[in-house]
């Protein structure tokens, strides 16, 4: 893997026109998400279905400017980092607010998937396709000396058939204050990094320790859930959970797992980040574990009475337990702004 120093993106200015939507073209239909600084909607931009994030200005000089350049390097790393396990970006715009679009994807959250199939846990094999894809979006990300500091599976979504992970939310780029990132989802907390979160305890001007092999702890905690679909560190508050992790160097049990998942999971969540691997080899060693599962038998019907009949192949796991479509709070109806042709600003009062 190239050198994150040498290939990091450059600090970001301004938006390059090509990536700029128009908003006249763009239609913002329910309220799908919300962080801390933004809300998310289903919508639509040229009869192409899309997700229209947008970012809250901010109430202070300070925090407009803060939140502007977030939202640039947040369209920067989109526009310039393509991968098919990362969000594929679409356009944005700066005024009069802030916009994010990407691709819509109607498969859900992850957490969503595993909590729609409780207590059921997921085939080893769907597991670990689901790791592999999270592994090579965050190669990816490394490569170009890029951070997530927030993988979990929030923020991992769905394709619409449910078989591929894509990676998204990209707003909290490495630069952005500890405190930012502490406080921008509830739940982060369970997935930190040790020395991440210890980092909290730092006083006002100290270095903070880390590196992007935090992201490789957080993908442990991540791939323990895949195997088990269970809350990591249950029992506990997500804080609980961070400080155990951090001053009592508590994991979740590997007991029980096939001894090269138990290596991958150990040795990714080990308490010294430069002991932990990267993610060009966890691809290597989840592709290793693989190859050691038996492929699964065709399954023949016993008869076929005519031409006519269709044998259809046997669901993918999972799939019993189709999650709804539209994640989080997008239940509501459709705003009457969808259908206006002012766009996306002829609601604004109602998006925000």
């Amino acid at each position: 893997m190239a050198s994150l120093s040498s290939i990091a993106i450059e600090e970001p200015h301004h938006l390059d026109p090509k990536w700029l939507v128009d908003p006249k073209l763009l239609y913002v239909g329910p309220r799908i998400g919300e962080g801390a600084h933004a809300k998310v909607y289903e919508g639509k931009y040229k009869n192409q279905n899309v997700a229209i994030k947008i970012v809250h200005k901010g109430d202070t000089p300070e925090e407009v400017a803060k939140r502007e350049y977030s939202f640039v390097r947040e369209v920067t790393m989109l526009a310039k980092v393509q991968h098919k396990n990362l969000v594929k970006f679409v356009g944005a715009c700066k005024e009069p607010v802030m916009v994010v679009v990407t691709e819509l994807l109607s498969g859900g959250s992850l957490r969503k998937y595993l909590l729609s199939i409780r207590p059921r846990s997921l085939d080893p094999q769907v597991a670990v396709g689901f790791a592999l894809d999270i592994s090579r979006a965050m190669e990816c990300l490394h490569s170009h000396g890029i951070i997530h500091r927030d993988l979990k599976p929030e923020n991992l979504l769905l394709t619409e058939d449910q078989k591929t992970v894509k990676l998204v939310d990209l707003g909290l780029a490495r630069e952005e204050t500890l405190t930012e990132m502490m406080t921008a989802e509830t739940g982060t907390y369970r997935w930190m990094a040790p020395e991440l979160y210890s980092t909290v305890t730092l006083r006002q001007g100290e270095k903070k320790h880390y590196n992007h092999k935090v992201d490789v702890y957080s993908f442990a905690i991540v791939l323990w859930e895949l195997l088990h679909n269970k809350l990591p560190f249950e029992g506990m508050s997500n804080l609980q959970a961070a400080y155990a992790a951090a001053f009592k160097n508590a994991r979740p049990s590997a007991d029980g797992l096939h001894e090269e998942l138990a290596v991958i999971l150990t040795s990714c969540w080990k308490e010294d980040p430069n002991s932990r691997p990267n993610f060009s080899q966890i691809i290597q060693m989840l592709l290793r574990y693989l190859a050691t599962l038996s492929p699964p038998e065709p399954v023949v019907p016993v008869r076929v009475f005519s031409a006519e009949n269709v044998v259809l192949p046997p669901e993918s796991p999972g799939t019993s337990s189709l999650m709804a479509i539209r994640d989080g709070t997008g239940d509501n109806p459709k705003s009457k702004s969808e259908n206006n042709s002012g766009g996306l600003f002829s609601c604004f009062r109602q998006c925000y």
